[in-house]
């Protein structure tokens, strides 16, 4: 890893006069700024201080009014962040103004945060590595691009938008070739800037692409995850386009997925503890605890892998989105896909996760979810064979997953499980945040209203 010595003789060489840095709020949106690079030469081996706002305030800037943590009771004083220098990114849209990762950090200076994000996954990999695992994971993003700019979504109040490409069109070449420039263009700045795809493609809807970014060791993965989000929109609205990562924009198109793909591998000797050639499936046992514990614990926290109104919306019957608990192998209809492979392949893929969750807290969900599964030594029930919605009605309660946000942040705060993953300070502080954004929607007048009461009520 480089040190803070060679990167200021590096950047002075090339006659860098800035550097670039963000940190991830509760949402999984970057909030950044630039610094000279004086500014740099001083914090880059210790801390600094940024506004704990950014960890106390909702996606529009508004401020909680029921937060312990952070809120005008605290007067925002600034919370300690530290950068990862391993995290260097050169901006080659920016003519090489170098990118950092910074995260929150406690009160001394060098313990992880209690509310940070990034902090909280690194705990759970504290835990797995305690454990003697290592981790890995793959996440793929379904996101819809419109002719639009920011300025014209809101001219058009989000309506009438025109999507980059009309119909349903899975898997087109013809798509892709008439698009090759863009397609090309973003795989290219992907590779540049250090989360690179493995695959690019057009999914069913009017503009409609999914990205599979390219596996890596479990923290690397989510930070290119996050990256990949701002980045690309960053990309897009650069050449007077628009993607969105939200669940889903339309009642009329499949929802946008964020699926996660996880496996562990024994920390000493790289082999995968999934991996069983002797099982049919090729599931090890500990593979069986793990898919039991993401399994038992999918309905508790599903607040933080659904964390917004709209993630609801896309958690419906055959809309290519689980809607119980359930697992099933090279099954696309359940919560939890295994995919059978070989001792570096095998894995489960994550599905109930939409577009709009934050990488971190979807990563350290399921990832505490599962060891909890291997420490508790849960048994795996028989999988879904065939269409998983066919069966949920006849499904235990415990299978059934919440309909909105509202019932969701009630589960997750009267059980135990979030608070063994998280700890306390951070799911009173995300439960008071869901609870924000619940109340937020409830005190404004939508469309649907007005056109359903207007005038027959």
């Amino acid at each position: 890893m480089a040190t803070a010595e060679t990167l200021l003789a590096r950047y002075k060489d090339d006659g860098v006069k800035r550097v670039k840095l963000g940190v991830t709020d509760i949402d999984g949106v970057l909030r950044g700024k630039y610094i000279s690079l004086d500014k740099f030469a001083s914090i880059a081996k210790e801390t600094s201080g940024f506004c704990d706002c950014v960890l106390g305030w909702d996606i529009d800037d508004q401020l909680y009014d029921n937060a312990k943590f952070t809120g005008w009771h605290t007067a925002f004083p600034d919370a300690l962040y530290r950068l990862d220098l391993s995290s260097e990114r050169r901006l080659v849209e920016e003519a090489g103004v170098p990118y950092f990762i910074g995260e929150f950090v406690a009160a001394d200076g060098t313990s992880l945060h209690s509310i940070c994000p990034r902090s909280r996954f690194k705990n759970l990999l504290q835990k797995a590595d305690e454990m003697g695992f290592a981790a890995k994971m793959a996440f793929e993003y379904e996101f819809f691009i419109f002719n639009e700019t920011p300025h014209t979504v809101r001219e058009k109040n989000y309506q009438d938008l025109e999507p980059l490409s009309p119909g349903n069109f899975g898997y087109s070449v013809l798509r892709t070739n008439t698009h090759s420039e863009l397609f090309n263009g973003l795989m290219d700045f992907c590779i540049d800037h250090d989360f690179p795809l493995e695959a690019l493609h057009c999914e069913t809807g009017p503009g409609v692409w999914e990205g599979a970014i390219a596996v890596d060791e479990a923290l690397a993965a989510a930070d290119k995850a996050v990256l990949f989000k701002t980045f690309t929109k960053a990309w897009f609205q650069k050449r007077e386009l628009m993607a969105t990562f939200m669940a889903k924009w339309s009642m009329d198109y499949p929802g946008q997925s964020g699926h996660c793909h996880q496996s562990l591998f024994d920390k000493s000797t790289g082999k995968s503890v999934f991996y069983d050639k002797n099982d049919a499936h090729g599931m090890s046992r500990i593979q069986k605890q793990y898919v039991a514990g993401l399994q038992k614990y999918l309905r508790p926290l599903l607040a933080i892998t659904s964390p917004t109104i709209n993630s609801y919306t896309r958690l419906v019957k055959g809309a290519w989105a689980p809607t119980a608990s359930t697992w099933g192998v090279e099954n696309r209809t359940t919560a939890l896909r295994v995919i059978p492979g070989s001792d570096k392949s095998q894995r489960v893929e994550f599905r109930i996760g939409s577009a709009d969750a934050n990488p971190y807290l979807v990563a350290a969900a399921t990832l505490g979810a599962g060891l909890l599964g291997i420490e508790q030594e849960l048994e795996l029930g028989d999988p879904v064979v065939g269409n998983a919605y066919d069966i949920q009605d006849s499904l235990p309660l415990e299978a059934q997953l919440p309909t909105n946000l509202r019932d969701a942040t009630r589960l997750l705060e009267a059980s135990d499980v979030g608070r063994k993953i998280f700890g306390d300070a951070f799911v009173e502080h995300f439960v008071a945040s869901r609870d924000w954004e619940v109340r937020e929607y409830e005190r404004h007048v939508n469309d649907w209203q007005l056109k359903r009461y207007f005038e027959i009520i």
